[in-house]
């Protein structure tokens, strides 16, 4: 069976769809299309069943992408690691939310990085829910962070770990009526402050972002600076809340929990830098607030 048929159909099967397999190929859309043909007739069985929106694997197909993904996953790594005996560097390519995998999973990664035999290197992007797990489906990273659980066969969640929301703001606001307080926000849609609201106090917040600014760090500053109210992790907020930067204006009896999942392509923890580096990960996860 031709390695090249074998590696455009899983880049079909993770994609979803021949045009979208086709742009990450570096193919038309009709050369991906002859190749899947070719396979079919080799399998003597269809491998998708076209529909209007993308294409969807039949049972064989599920079966054979489980069966060759992670060797060709394998054949990738090495063809990017090189045979160099004199290297023992794998490197891992890892996604997830900015905020957390800067201040959470990374460090968490670093002891594997050093001088002590892993020989591990890291590669970070970073991205929503969708966006990191559309990434990983085709191919691009080892390993995601989501705050989503994915779908299907296709893609492996372990759960990671629970992330607790505080509703917090600089000092001098401390004592206000909530409703009167200006608030700051990753988007102008609200969605930590309007989640914590329709958990805890089971309504909308009556307020629009003061301040939006797309990163969780820059609304922790900004919320420092006394600019209204946030919601934040109380991982990110957490040093803040000890020093005095800022309070917690609500403490809930059962404040509002994300999860975060941990996220490979079926069968790739055969690989042991992906192995090491989920192992880690999870120890580490144990740790954290």
């Amino acid at each position: 069976m031709d390695l090249a048929l074998l590696r455009t159909f899983v880049t079909v099967h993770r994609a979803g769809s021949f045009t979208r397999a086709a742009a990450l190929l570096g193919l038309s859309q009709p050369a991906v299309t002859s190749q899947i043909r070719t396979l079919e007739r080799q399998v003597g069985r269809p491998l998708f069943l076209r529909q209007a929106r993308g294409v969807t694997p039949t049972t064989i197909g599920d079966e054979l992408a489980h069966k060759a993904a992670p060797h060709l996953d394998a054949l990738v790594e090495i063809a990017e690691t090189g045979l160099d005996e004199d290297s023992s560097l794998r490197t891992l390519h890892l996604a997830g939310p900015p905020e957390f995998t800067a201040e959470q999973a990374l460090p968490a990664l670093t002891e594997l990085t050093g001088d002590d035999g892993q020989g591990l290197a890291l590669r970070a992007s970073f991205g929503n829910a969708e966006e990191v797990l559309e990434g990983l489906a085709a191919g691009h990273h080892d390993l995601a962070i989501s705050t989503a659980r994915p779908r299907g066969p296709l893609l492996t969640a372990t759960p990671l770990c629970d992330e607790e929301h505080v509703l917090v703001a600089a000092p001098r606001w401390a004592g206000t009526a909530l409703e009167n307080l200006p608030v700051v926000e990753v988007h102008e849609s609200l969605p930590f402050v309007a989640r914590y609201w329709a958990s805890v106090f089971d309504s909308l917040p009556a307020a629009s972002g003061t301040v939006i600014v797309p990163d969780l760090r820059a609304v922790l500053a900004c919320a420092v600076a006394g600019a209204g109210l946030a919601v934040l992790p109380r991982y990110l907020c957490g040093p803040a809340l000890e020093r005095g930067d800022v309070v917690a204006l609500h403490e809930p009896a059962v404040p509002p929990l994300r999860t975060y999942f941990l996220v490979v392509r079926t069968g790739t923890l055969a690989m042991p830098h992906i192995a090491r580096a989920h192992e880690r990960l999870l120890r580490a996860a144990a740790q954290w607030r």
